[in-house]
């Protein structure tokens, strides 16, 4: 199965070395190209790609709001892709809030061409692009700098057993579900259902969000 993939970047020269790069992958398919997020926006709408490689800042209209309207459309708009955002500082608040729109994760610009295939082929596989050396840290950053939403987000964790709530807080941690599984003491299909139920019954799309939630709610507080 072919991946479908836009760049949408303000710098020519990155977008045509990543093109490049992806086009040469026999299960990856860039089928276009925009120099910021309002063209980015409608491309992928006209599009509909599986993964979106979004810049974080950009003229005319920024890769977080462009996030938004991708990820969050008018009822009309039924595609919804996954958005791999782009930047290049490891900590960025933009990236955060990326996040918390729904985006996939996200990788830094100088980061080894394998590393920008493999993310695109994580991504679309419907997995969460979480680097824990670099998001948990990011998360953590601005989680410190904002007060736990003790209201709706923390009532929400009641409908979680306890066990999902002890995988929510490892996943939050950035344990794989290896990790996870030998934490545990469980099989790693068995982390892989909780992890799906715990996404299921928090209304969260992937583990990036879980992680933003994990922190917002108060389950997990920064530097423990």
């Amino acid at each position: 199965m072919t991946t479908r993939v836009i760049i949408v970047d303000d710098q020519a020269m990155v977008r045509a070395g990543f093109a490049a790069l992806l086009a040469a992958q026999s299960d990856i398919d860039v089928v276009g190209e925009a120099p910021d997020g309002a063209r980015g926006v409608e491309l992928s709408r006209r599009t509909r790609p599986d993964v979106v490689l979004m810049d974080v800042r950009m003229p005319e209209m920024d890769g977080l709001e462009a996030a938004r309207r991708i990820l969050a459309p008018p009822k009309d708009v039924t595609h919804r892709p996954r958005v791999l955002m782009l930047t290049t500082f490891d900590v960025d608040d933009y990236v955060y809030e990326a996040l918390r729109a729904g985006a996939s994760g996200f990788l830094l610009k100088d980061a080894p061409p394998a590393d920008l295939i493999s993310a695109v082929r994580v991504v679309a596989s419907g997995d969460a692009l979480l680097a824990p050396s670099v998001t948990r840290r990011l998360i953590a950053d601005f989680a410190r700098q904002r007060p736990v939403a003790r209201g709706k987000p923390a009532l929400r964790l009641k409908a979680l057993t306890e066990r999902e709530t002890e995988v929510l807080t490892l996943v939050a941690r950035g344990r794989s579900n290896t990790e996870i599984a030998s934490t545990l003491v469980l099989a790693e299909q068995t982390v892989k259902t909780h992890v799906s139920r715990v996404l299921t019954k928090l209304d969260l799309r992937d583990r990036a969000q879980a992680v933003v939630f994990a922190y917002e709610s108060g389950l997990v507080a920064p530097g423990e």
